[in-house]
């Protein structure tokens, strides 16, 4: 008879997420990963099977969190659609405010995932593309609706606005991870924000 599991897979899944989202996947050894989920190596690998797996997992967890959260903001119709994007940028400020270490932001773990991982792992990479994908339909979804009712002014397509947003969002991660600060990362949410409106 098999041996019932005495820890809390889901907190062990958020501490590994944690760990990543600090050193990045190469980065993170097997000692880290039991470190920070206070696992034996045996226990890590009977339950997530190998260290890659267990990224997955961890990153499925990080999209799930992070994106479903920030598109619940994005998806409030009763809202106008300029406002619901600068909401949605002043969340990404605060997260990137509250999660730092030294001056530096963690960035966001998906773009992290990008930047290290693309065309390495394609089911990785199905993941980030599926997430990509969910995010820009949001995106341009509150974009068209902005310009239906007159408070996105800028002539550029939906397609192209949710594209610039996102790579906004990107570029303010990145900037953070380099130690931007609040009254930085605002410059830039207020300067994408003009170019919607003006």
């Amino acid at each position: 008879m098999a041996r019932p599991r005495t820890f809390d897979e889901e907190r062990a899944l958020d501490a590994a997420m944690h760990a990543f989202w600090v050193n990045g996947y190469e980065a993170t050894s097997t000692q880290d990963l039991c470190e920070a989920t206070g696992l034996g190596r045996s226990s890590i690998y009977n339950t997530f099977s190998s260290k890659r797996d267990l990224f997955r997992r961890a990153l499925a967890r990080y999209i799930d969190t992070m994106t479903t959260r920030q598109l619940t903001i994005l998806d409030d119709q009763q809202r106008p659609a300029v406002e619901r994007i600068r909401d949605l940028f002043a969340r990404i400020i605060d997260d990137e405010i509250e999660n730092r270490r030294n001056g530096h932001s963690l960035g966001c773990l998906t773009v992290n995932a990008t930047v290290e991982l693309a065309g390495q792992d394609p089911e990785t990479d199905r993941m980030l593309e599926r997430d990509l994908a969910r995010r820009l339909a949001s995106f341009r979804a509150v974009v068209a609706a902005g310009q239906r009712d007159g408070d996105i002014t800028s002539g550029r397509d939906a397609d192209s606005l949710a594209r610039f947003l996102n790579a906004v969002i990107g570029g303010m991660r990145v900037s953070a991870q380099g130690g931007a600060d609040r009254a930085t990362l605002e410059a830039i949410a207020a300067t994408a924000v003009d170019a919607l409106t003006c």
